[in-house]
């Protein structure tokens, strides 16, 4: 849970003739914390840092799915769902994010379907592949990927979606938050720039996602490549270093895409098989690296410097 809450100190000047050049504060003056005007919900980093962004430190924040492995494989429990029912808006990714939703009863009118709007952006999942995410179990990525901010253009729209619903349950604040995401739009668009420049060297050679979490991604920056699936957390198997062997079989690649560092063994067998490892975080989840906006700069830097390598394997 994320609460933020901003002070006030009142500054005093002492006028005698003429202003001072420089405001004294005065010690001991009482701190007075900002009012705090409501709660919403979100159900991953990326909506987290969006409604940081545009609303903080006037709501307070709570991402209830932030210790989770994964967050999409998060379902609330009967506290979680009474605690999210006296939630002001409880916002969604959509895109079959939350599958959880539709077993549960929450006030539709607080519900935000950040990508209801972007149906037609949406990319449909046409294989359903079940496997295991460390605790969580077994399950199944089918129905649509989910996984839309990473694309920039396309976290812009859902912010914008935020935004929207932010005015309308607060609309004594509208100015406020048009005028931060103005703010948000803007990084979002230098973002979307730096991941242009950073994944530009790849164009002309195909790289293997370690998950299929990416499709976004790659779409927006038009890589080549395929997915299979392996944990970083979890020595692959034999099946699937054979269904890495059938990838490699049909592309040439150097690069291998991971949401985290994968063991010591898994990279000493990449490295016998030409592959280098980027890490690119998904950033569904709050990172050591920081802020959800510093997670994918650091991303972009990762390619950045994947691509200036000449020998990956021997990185």
């Amino acid at each position: 849970m994320r609460m933020i809450i901003v002070v006030a100190s009142v500054v005093f000047f002492l006028v005698l003739g003429c202003a001072p050049e420089a405001p004294v504060p005065v010690d001991n003056e009482p701190v007075v914390p900002m009012e705090i005007i409501g709660v919403v919900e979100v159900t991953n980093e990326p909506l987290a840092w969006v409604v940081e962004r545009l609303a903080s430190p006037l709501v307070e924040i709570r991402f209830r799915a932030s210790e989770a492995p994964d967050p999409a494989y998060w379902s609330p429990t009967t506290d979680d769902v009474l605690a999210m029912q006296q939630a002001d808006l409880i916002v969604l990714n959509g895109a079959s994010y939350e599958p959880w939703i539709a077993n549960v009863s929450l006030p539709a009118s607080r519900l935000v379907d950040t990508t209801a709007e972007l149906r037609e952006r949406l990319i449909p999942v046409s294989e359903g592949v079940t496997h295991s995410h460390g605790l969580e179990g077994e399950h199944e990525h089918t129905g649509t990927a989910f996984t839309t901010w990473l694309d920039p253009t396309l976290l812009t729209e859902q912010a914008r979606a935020v935004e929207a619903a932010l005015t309308i349950r607060w609309p004594e604040h509208g100015d406020l938050f048009a005028e931060r995401f103005t703010s948000l739009a803007a990084d979002l668009e230098a973002l979307d720039a730096e991941l242009v420049a950073a994944t530009a060297p790849f164009a002309d050679q195909s790289v293997v996602f370690s998950h299929p979490v990416y499709q976004y991604f790659q779409r927006r920056y038009g890589l080549a490549g395929s997915s299979v699936h392996f944990e970083p957390d979890v020595l692959p198997g034999s099946e699937q270093w054979a269904a890495l062997d059938h990838v490699l079989g049909h592309q040439q690649t150097r690069w291998m895409i991971w949401e985290a560092e994968p063991g010591v063994e898994t990279v000493r067998a990449l490295t016998e098989k030409g592959l280098g490892v980027i890490v690119f975080e998904p950033g569904a989840r709050p990172s050591s690296v920081g802020e959800f906006i510093v997670v994918m700069k650091a991303n972009a830097a990762a390619l950045r410097d994947a691509s200036a390598s000449q020998d990956p394997a021997a990185d």
